[in-house]
């Protein structure tokens, strides 16, 4: 397979990766567009036999964090397009989907590129490992953190060892005691 050939045959799997990292359809598309200008003026650089997947999500990562170093600026958040989860489904799994984006766009960064790509993409834990220039004990460690984190959200179950949500939790049990019996409880929450 020529260099071309493998460049057309990677264009899904970096627009999956693209908008993941950038959540805007249109900043993904010119995400992939550069780094396949980027790909293409260092072909020679590629090593033939190597791992030309990882090689290019690399590059595609790399022109992120440039084009973010050059803005300075943020993603929102909220401008997931809703064309990425659309189906024609019963209001639960609609509800569902829009739960499982809120907990996506909540996770770090770096773990839900990780889990985008090895889960979505199908990509093993070492070619993630070398995509974003980590240990592969790390990349599997953000897979495994994103699974877990989303499965709290997404049941409602809260991880023993998360402090900060058993501490909320312990305040907002004890408003509701006070609560219920009539008494304030402006001095739990201002204090």
């Amino acid at each position: 397979m020529t260099f071309h050939d493998q460049v057309i045959a990677i264009l899904p799997k970096l627009r999956v990766q693209a908008l993941s990292l950038t959540r805007n359809r249109a900043a993904a598309e010119d995400l992939v567009q550069d780094a396949v200008c980027n790909a293409l003026a260092a072909q020679n650089s590629f090593i033939p036999g190597t791992n030309f997947s990882a090689w290019m999500h690399r590059i595609l990562r790399n022109r992120f964090i440039s084009d973010l170093r050059k803005r300075r600026e943020t993603t929102d958040i909220d401008d997931v397009p809703a064309s990425t989860f659309a189906s024609p489904a019963t209001h639960e799994d609609r509800l569902a989907l829009k739960d499982l984006s809120l907990a996506l766009s909540r996770l770090p960064a770096d773990q839900r590129e990780a889990l985008v790509m090895v889960v979505i993409q199908g990509m093993s834990y070492e070619a993630l490992a070398e995509a974003t220039d980590c240990a592969v004990g790390t990349a599997k460690s953000r897979v495994f953190r994103a699974r877990r984190q989303l499965e709290a959200w997404m049941t409602g179950d809260m991880p023993s060892n998360d402090k900060l949500r058993v501490k909320v939790k312990a305040l907002r049990d004890a408003i509701d005691v006070r609560h219920r019996a009539g008494q304030s409880a402006d001095d739990l929450l201002f204090s």
